[in-house]
């Protein structure tokens, strides 16, 4: 029975309600409740699913090419914020070749009072901090590739190294001491993940394409003993195991981690299948660089980036995890998955339509809200230490 058909039933009911039996008069009020449900705004699937997000460019900024304490600023891979600091630390991935391994400390400068949107007035070095392993001393030159990076309050963070497929090297996860960039723990990785031979490899990360993004949730904010927080990574192409090589119809598969972390030992919660866009056509390459945790738990945003004859290209999108399969027992993820559900995923922006040149766009971050309490999101670019690229610095608004 459709509203139509309800509202012609009450009129019945309420022209006899008082004149046959008083049952009918609750009949009424049940019919009544029913007409208001009919006349709410009607929500598809997808408006459900996800948040209803939507972003706004504000400013492209590029940070100078300047040496900062006997360092070459380059090689910006990802971007986290301290909202207790007001500063944000960003990572590079030198793998030692012009420095030891480290991050830098900046201060962005918005211009955000006046009536104009937003700006991104200047950006400060303030500092840069050197990395060390477990032994104490700097990373071994060569044998890490740091591209992800997520601040964990009161005073660490997570920084994760892609892996060196080639070279044998296996990607990891360590927590680090914010001011001094000492080794704190290890994020133990499972064993799919790491390449079991440089040569004729069968399993593990791609090289190059190994872990890029890393994100914590934003209640993060305290003393995991006290408050635990999750932790999010992701392969920036499919496992070596996962790769569809003799069907190029279907798209590459990639793998999401979830994990606790608390004051125990970090806990895996779930893997999940990441699809990555089927609408990239002609690129060179294409991957998944950067996730960014969103408050209202299972809810991420992803940066897809890819490159090709007309340069570099990125799309966000906003994706939900609470549906999907958990994949962790899946030896391979090859062929049409029919039983599997993928992470749901929503286009947000496709940001070749800025009309701005891109750079290749790495890493992403939650920034501090405006004067008029909205949130900013940054976008940064890792210029490969390549003279022709630039340190590209992006400023939206995420409204909800």
């Amino acid at each position: 029975m459709n509203c139509l058909d309800f509202q012609g039933l009450e009129a019945i009911v309420n022209w006899r309600k008082f004149q046959i039996f008083p049952w009918v008069t609750a009949l009424a009020l049940v019919l009544s409740t029913v007409l208001t449900a009919c006349a709410l705004p009607q929500v598809n699937a997808q408006e459900r699913i996800f948040l209803g997000l939507s972003v706004e460019f504000l400013d492209e900024y590029e940070l100078p090419k300047r040496p900062f304490q006997d360092t070459p600023v380059g090689g910006l891979s990802g971007i986290t914020y301290d909202r207790q600091r007001d500063r944000f630390y960003v990572i590079s991935d030198d793998r030692g070749h012009y420095a030891p391994a480290r991050f830098y400390t900046l201060k962005l400068n918005l211009d955000s009072n006046s009536s104009d949107p937003p700006k991104i007035a200047s950006v400060d070095i303030e500092s840069v901090t050197f990395l060390k392993g477990e032994d104490g001393n700097p990373y071994p030159i060569g044998e890490i590739d740091a591209e992800g990076i997520a601040f964990a309050s009161p005073n660490s963070v997570y920084i994760a190294s892609e892996g060196i497929a080639r070279k044998g090297l296996a990607p990891f996860i360590h927590e680090i001491n914010l001011e001094t960039g000492q080794f704190v723990r290890d994020i133990t990785l499972p064993k799919r993940y790491i390449p079991d031979t440089a040569e004729n490899q069968t399993q593990g990360i791609q090289d190059n394409f190994g872990l890029e993004s890393l994100t914590l949730n934003p209640r993060g904010f305290g003393d995991a003993t006290v408050d635990p927080y999750r932790l999010f990574t992701a392969t920036e192409a499919p496992l070596v195991q996962d790769l569809d090589e003799l069907d190029a119809e279907l798209p590459p598969k990639n793998r999401l981690l979830h994990y606790l972390i608390s004051d125990g030992p970090p806990i895996l919660i779930s893997e999940n299948l990441y699809t990555l866009d089927e609408s990239i056509r002609w690129s060179l390459y294409k991957g998944l660089p950067e996730l960014l945790a969103l408050e209202q738990g299972g809810h991420l945003l992803s940066l897809e980036r890819h490159f090709g004859f007309l340069g570099f290209g990125a799309k966000l999108f906003e994706i939900q995890t609470g549906s999907a399969t958990d994949t962790s027992r899946i030896a391979s993820l090859k062929g049409e998955l029919k039983k599997v559900e993928p992470i749901k995923k929503r286009l947000l922006l496709n940001l070749q339509d800025l009309g701005i040149e891109l750079d290749n766009l790495e890493g992403m971050t939650l920034g501090p809200r405006f004067s008029d309490g909205s949130q900013s999101l940054i976008l940064i670019s890792d210029d490969n230490f390549n003279p022709d690229q630039v340190n590209q610095i992006l400023l939206f608004r995420l409204k909800l």
